[in-house]
C-alpha cells in the first residue's frame, strides 16, 4: 500500500497558533465533513510539534479504551492505561492526546474539562457530524473547548498540491490592482475548471495527481459520496437527509428561488424539515444560503429558516453527484467542462463553487428574491455579504452576462444599504462597467 500523500494545508498555522496561545488552557476541536483531511493534518501536527503523542481513533479503538472515559475520577489510571495500550510514554507539557472522531465516544468529549484542568498534556479532538443533537444531548459540552472548522482544500491549497506556487500571488496582485489578464485568462480559467472537476477532497486530489485519469478521480469521489450516505443514515434513518442531499444538483438546476422540499416529498412542508436541514448544515457536507427578507447589515436577523438554497460542500463532489446515476464511460462532463464545450447551462455549477469559496473565506451565505412590478417573475441576487455597515451584492453568471437586471434593480432598491462594490462573477476576463465589477470566477477567492 502506497504511503498517504501529505498536502500543505492552511489550517496547520491555526493549530500552531492555538498551541502557542493556549499553552494547555484549552482543547481544540476540529469540525468538518468526512474525508477532508482532519485526521491527517492532526497526526502530522502531533508528529512535528510534540515529543510524543497518542492518537485514539474512536471508530477503531478497543472497547477497553472507550470504557476508560466512563469514569474519569482517576486520571492517573486513565493516562497509565493509555500509555500501556498504545505503547507510548507521555511527557508532561510535551505530549498531545488526540481524540479522533470523538462523536463516537461523547463521554471523552465531556471529559475534556477535567483533562484540561489537570494540565499535563494538550488535547485535540476531531469530529464529523459532531454537532448532531443526539451525539451531545446527554453530555456537558466543555467550555474549555475551542472550535475551528476545516473545509475541503481551497483553490490555493489545490494549486500547491499541483506544485504551483505562482498562480495565487499573481491573482492577488490582479485583485489589488484590477486589470484584464488577456491571453493569460484562458489558461487561468482552464486551471480553475480543473479545480471544479477534481474538487478539494484530499483523496480525489491525490487520485488525480497519481493517475492523471478522471475516471479514477470520479470513482474516488463516488466512494466518498457513499460514506456521506452512511453518515446521513446515522442522523436520519428514514433516508430523508440522503434524498435531500442527492437532489441538490437538480434543485439548483431547476432555477427555483428556494429548495423545494415538496418536489422531493410530495405534500411535505418546509417547516417540518427545519431541524433536519440544520443538522445537515452542521455536518459540513452542505453549504446553506438562507433568504434574507429585508437585506440589511444584520443579515442574520432577517433570515428565513424555511426559505433557503443548498449547495454541496465540495464542488468536485457536486459534479459527481450530478451525474451519479450514469456510469463514468457514459459521462462526458469532465472532458467537455474542462474544454469549456459543455452545451448545458452551467450556472448552477459555478454558483456551487462560489458558495464553497465564500464559505471557506468565513462568510455566512444569504440571498434575496423579490417580485418584479408585474409580479409575473422574480428578481434574485445570488449572494449577499455583510461588510461593515453595508451589504455587498453578488450575481453569478456562466452565460448572458451582459444582462444583470436583478443586480441593477437591487442596487436601486437598496442604494443606501450597499457598498460601493457590487460584483458580477462570471467566466470572462476582468472588466468594470460603471459601478459593476465583472470578476472572473477564480478571483472569488479574494472576496
Amino acid at each position: 500500500m502506497e504511503p498517504e500523500r501529505l498536502f500543505k494545508r492552511k489550517i496547520y498555522n491555526r493549530l500552531l497558533q492555538w498551541k502557542k496561545n493556549s499553552n494547555g488552557r484549552s482543547a481544540l476541536l476540529i469540525e468538518g465533513a468526512r474525508r477532508i483531511g482532519k485526521s491527517t493534518i492532526v497526526r502530522t501536527f502531533a508528529r512535528n510539534e510534540y515529543e510524543t503523542f497518542i492518537f485514539i481513533d474512536f471508530t477503531k479503538c478497543s472497547k477497553e479504551v472507550k470504557d476508560l472515559f466512563n469514569d474519569i475520577s482517576d486520571l492517573n489510571y486513565i493516562f497509565l492505561r493509555l500509555q500501556l495500550v498504545y505503547g507510548i510514554k507521555l511527557v508532561e507539557r510535551k505530549s498531545l492526546i488526540v481524540f479522533d472522531e470523538v462523536q463516537f465516544q461523547p463521554l471523552a468529549r465531556q471529559a475534556i474539562k477535567s483533562f484540561v484542568e489537570d494540565g499535563r498534556y494538550d488535547y485535540i479532538e476531531t469530529g464529523s457530524l459532531i454537532s448532531i443533537r443526539k451525539n451531545t444531548k446527554n453530555i456537558l459540552i466543555p467550555s474549555e473547548e475551542e472550535r475551528i472548522t476545516m473545509f475541503p482544500m481551497d483553490y490555493e491549497e489545490f494549486r500547491w498540491a499541483l506544485g504551483d506556487t505562482a498562480t495565487i500571488p499573481l491573482l492577488r496582485s490582479v485583485w489589488e490592482q484590477p486589470q484584464p489578464l488577456k491571453e493569460a485568462h484562458r489558461k487561468l480559467m482552464r486551471d480553475f475548471r480543473l479545480y471544479m472537476l477534481v474538487g478539494g477532497m484530499p483523496q480525489a486530489v491525490d487520485a488525480y495527481i497519481s493517475s492523471n485519469n478522471f475516471e479514477v478521480v470520479d470513482q474516488t469521489k463516488r466512494l466518498i459520496l457513499d460514506l456521506y450516505d452512511e453518515d446521513f443514515g446515522k442522523i436520519d434513518p428514514t433516508g430523508k437527509a440522503a434524498r435531500i442531499f442527492a437532489a441538490i444538483p437538480a434543485q439548483l438546476n431547476s432555477n427555483t428561488s428556494r429548495y423545494q422540499i415538496s418536489s422531493i416529498f410530495p405534500g411535505a412542508h418546509a417547516k417540518d424539515f427545519i431541524e433536519l436541514i440544520s443538522e445537515m448544515e452542521k455536518s459540513k457536507t452542505v453549504n446553506v444560503s438562507h433568504h434574507s427578507d429585508d437585506p440589511n447589515v444584520g443579515l442574520g436577523s432577517t433570515e428565513e429558516l424555511q426559505h433557503y438554497k443548498m449547495f454541496v460542500g465540495d464542488t468536485g463532489l457536486f459534479v459527481t453527484l450530478a451525474f451519479r446515476d450514469k456510469a463514468f464511460t457514459e459521462n462526458t462532463i469532465y472532458e467537455h467542462l474542462l474544454s469549456n464545450k459543455l452545451s448545458t447551462n452551467l450556472g448552477y455549477l459555478y454558483e456551487n463553487v462560489v458558495a464553497q469559496m465564500l464559505t471557506a473565506s468565513g462568510n455566512k451565505l444569504f440571498y434575496h428574491v423579490w417580485p418584479t412590478e408585474s409580479r409575473k417573475h422574480n428578481y434574485e441576487v445570488d449572494f449577499l455579504l455583510s461588510r461593515g455597515t453595508k451589504i455587498m451584492p453578488i450575481e453569478v453568471k456562466s452565460s448572458s452576462y451582459k444582462a444583470h437586471t436583478s443586480l441593477n434593480e437591487f442596487c436601486k432598491k437598496y442604494s443606501s444599504r450597499i457598498t460601493n462594490d457590487r460584483y458580477l462573477i462570471y467566466t470572462k476576463d476582468y472588466t468594470r462597467i460603471e459601478s459593476v465589477k465583472y470578476l472572473p470566477v477564480y478571483l472569488t477567492y479574494f472576496l
